[in-house]
């Protein structure tokens, strides 16, 4: 969070991607902070995944990748 949160304040457009597990403390996280990211999440785990099963989970998340970037 404190990355996106860096970027953006640098007027560089950056989303933030965690898995599902990780909703509510990247929600609790953006309020402390007073920030209000772009953010995907993928299914969980992402940890132990094969390099395909990666590579699918970012394929089915980079549409939402891409809007979150262009702010849509």
């Amino acid at each position: 969070m404190h990355d996106i949160a860096d970027l953006e304040g640098r007027g560089i457009p950056g989303v933030a991607i965690a898995s599902t597990e990780f909703q509510q403390a990247a929600a609790l996280q953006s309020k402390v902070l007073g920030f209000d990211p772009a953010m995907v999440f993928v299914r969980h785990p992402i940890q132990d995944r094969t390099d395909e099963e990666l590579r699918t989970l970012a394929d089915q998340a980079l549409e939402q990748i891409l809007r979150g970037i262009a702010g849509k």
